[in-house]
């Protein structure tokens, strides 16, 4: 069986989707934390069962009679994160998994500046040392990170920032049919191990962001670069908490070294068209606005 974890998260239900075009619904198995929010796919056939990374002992029921487990990565930060990922991993291979998968990052680094890396390169370093073949899935940046940022320079006509740099920006869609074909085992060896960056053909950093929204809307949109204490001020005064204005900082710190100017052929490659642009990914947001 394929066992899915976070099937009820944007990212791991897009997974589900693209798997049933590929298998049985009877060979997929979900690991979920509240099995009411899987009822849609328990009526497609998909087996559902809860699952709780921090609660290991409900993973051995969960991941039965795995034949491949996908771990989508935690929903927590720092050591937290690492130790609930870590024992995802551990129970899969307990179920007897032929093999784990992980969801990474293609900027994963013990020294990473942005806050989740360090997380991504200790669980692939604790996937690694399980001696069961293994792929962590080097995401690109997800492109649906911009519209915690869009909002108000749609209103305002002005993107206001701290500096930045280039940014692997990556469709959730585009992402869920690679990690679909790395299951469904459809990727002919190219996803083993550590995978190559999965991102789209571009980079493109807040300016670029700003000349997008420019074109979707038909009026011209600013960029302003903030200081960071200014900007984590501005953000907490808008109802952002401190600690979550903090963190999103480390986003931007690691993005002006570079961290996130990478690009890669290997997920159009896996998937077979263009990737979703910036602005295929925007256009639809905006228009709800």
């Amino acid at each position: 069986m394929l066992i899915v974890t976070g099937a009820t998260g944007r990212l791991g239900a897009l997974i589900v989707d693209r798997l049933l075009e590929r298998v049985p619904a009877e060979r997929i198995g979900v690991s979920v934390r509240d099995v009411d929010k899987a009822a849609g796919l328990a009526a497609r056939g998909v087996r559902v069962r809860a699952g709780d990374f921090t609660e290991p002992g409900s993973l051995k029921h969960a991941f039965e009679d795995a034949e491949r487990v996908l771990v989508v990565s935690a929903s927590l930060w720092g050591d937290a994160a690492v130790a609930a990922n870590s024992a995802a991993v551990d129970a899969a291979r307990e179920a007897g998994a032929r093999r784990i998968l992980y969801t990474s990052h293609q900027a994963a680094s013990p020294t990473s500046r942005f806050l989740p890396q360090p997380v991504h390169a200790a669980t692939e370093e604790h996937l690694r040392r399980q001696g069961v073949p293994y792929t962590a899935l080097r995401n690109g940046f997800y492109t649906a990170t911009l519209q915690h940022y869009i909002g108000a320079a749609l209103e305002t006509g002005t993107l206001a920032v701290p500096q930045d740099g280039p940014f692997s920006w990556t469709a959730h869609e585009d992402l869920a049919e690679v990690a679909a074909a790395a299951l469904a085992d459809d990727a002919d060896g190219t996803l083993d191990g550590v995978t190559p960056p999965l991102t789209a053909p571009r980079t493109l950093d807040f300016a670029g962001v700003a000349e997008v929204l420019g074109r979707l809307t038909g009026r011209a949109v600013a960029h302003v670069v903030m200081g960071d204490d200014e900007w984590i001020e501005g953000a907490v005064a808008a109802g952002m908490p401190r600690p979550a204005a903090e963190f999103s900082l480390t986003m931007f710190t690691a993005a002006r070294d570079g961290e996130f100017d990478v690009t890669g052929s290997t997920l159009e490659s896996v998937i077979g068209h263009p990737a979703r642009t910036v602005e295929e990914v925007l256009a639809p947001v905006v228009g709800t606005r």
